[in-house]
């Protein structure tokens, strides 16, 4: 029988099995240090997961623009039809042909023989072009690619004896764009143009002084006595700066040869007024040194020639071609985008120096 009253200092039968309402709070709901815990862990996986978006945001961008010079790199190199400019150009009609020669002289550029000795020979076969015009604005560049375009242009004129070819200087011609011009029937300059500098230059550094202050070491090794003849850690001895001396004359000797074919006669006292030295003169000054004929532009030379449809040879740089074609696709569908959602719509609606 039951002890009555209870006694209160007696515990309970399976209390202890018996939630307190303070373990009834905590089991349900988490303290204060457990939503932090949860708090930060949702916080690092979306910190995470917008790390994730934008690498493969880059990956994407990246993929695509290897994927892109791939294409120009392959285009360039196997396409047997380049951009040349002439779309939607009626080529039909008589017409001054027109070469750009822009820039440095150079396999890897815009001004590459390549290029432009096909421009050139388009130019020539094309029965209704009257006169072909090498339009030039450079300081120079490759003595090779200069020469392969020296010797197009010469044998394109005996090819087509009735058809003259014009160079039309416009900055600057000079060194290899000079030496290129100079096989031109005739050579046109602004009077403030520069022109000239008939020479050949190696450029070429002693950073030894340099290497011994920084602690630096050369350690190149060589098989062959002069295989580092140029090497920017010593200096040359007596022996190399002659022998590469006489490289350069000889190349030089080759510039000179062939701008005395080119201009002949019309060269005024070559060596008293130093024609071949390396200097350069204005348009004005070159005309009077028989570099140069007259004063004149592409647009003026067309006037002259009584032509005033002037089509432009020049094959088109791939990249430019695509970023062009690119931008105006880009800005039509801009522009149909605006037109579908903020207008009315309406039914029925592009080294040589």
């Amino acid at each position: 029988m039951p002890n009555w009253p209870p006694d209160p200092n007696k515990r309970p039968e399976n209390s202890a099995n018996q939630p307190t309402p303070s373990q009834h709070t905590s089991s349900n709901q988490p303290s204060g240090q457990e939503w932090r815990l949860i708090e930060n862990t949702l916080l690092a996986s979306v910190v995470e997961q917008r790390r994730a978006r934008r690498w493969g945001i880059f990956f994407k961008l990246l993929t695509f623009g290897y994927i892109l010079l791939l294409f120009l790199t392959i285009g360039r190199g196997c396409s047997t039809k380049a951009p040349t400019g002439l779309e939607g150009v009626d080529t039909s009609k008589p017409h001054l042909a027109v070469v750009e020669l822009q820039g440095t002289i150079s396999s890897g550029d815009i001004a590459n023989a390549y290029d432009v000795n096909r421009a050139l020979t388009r130019a020539f076969e094309n029965s209704n072009s009257q006169a072909v015009a090498l339009d030039i604005n450079s300081p120079g560049g490759s003595p090779v690619q200069s020469d392969e375009i020296w010797q197009t242009m010469r044998d394109l004129r005996q090819e087509y004896p009735d058809k003259k070819l014009y160079a039309v200087i416009g900055d600057i011609g000079a060194s290899g764009a000079y030496y290129i011009a100079s096989a031109a029937d005739e050579i046109y300059v602004n009077p403030s143009s520069l022109v000239g500098s008939i020479g050949v230059i190696m450029p070429s550094y002693n950073i030894e002084g340099l290497m011994d202050k920084v602690g630096v070491k050369d350690r190149t090794i060589t098989a062959g006595e002069y295989k580092d003849i140029l090497s920017l850690t010593r200096p040359l001895t007596d022996y190399e700066e002659k022998h590469v001396e006489n490289v350069l004359a000889n190349t030089h000797k080759h510039f000179i040869d062939a701008v005395k074919e080119g201009r002949g006669d019309r060269l005024k006292n070559a060596e008293q007024n130093k024609l071949f030295s390396g200097l350069f003169w204005t348009g004005e000054q070159s005309i009077a040194l028989g570099l140069t004929d007259k004063t004149g532009s592409i647009g003026s030379l067309g006037k002259e020639l009584e032509l005033n449809n002037i089509v432009n040879y020049t094959p088109a740089d791939p990249f430019q071609f695509f970023m062009d074609r690119f931008a105006v696709k880009l800005g039509a569908g801009i522009g149909a985008s605006i037109k579908l959602d903020v207008l009315p719509q309406e039914e029925g609606n592009a080294q040589m120096r």
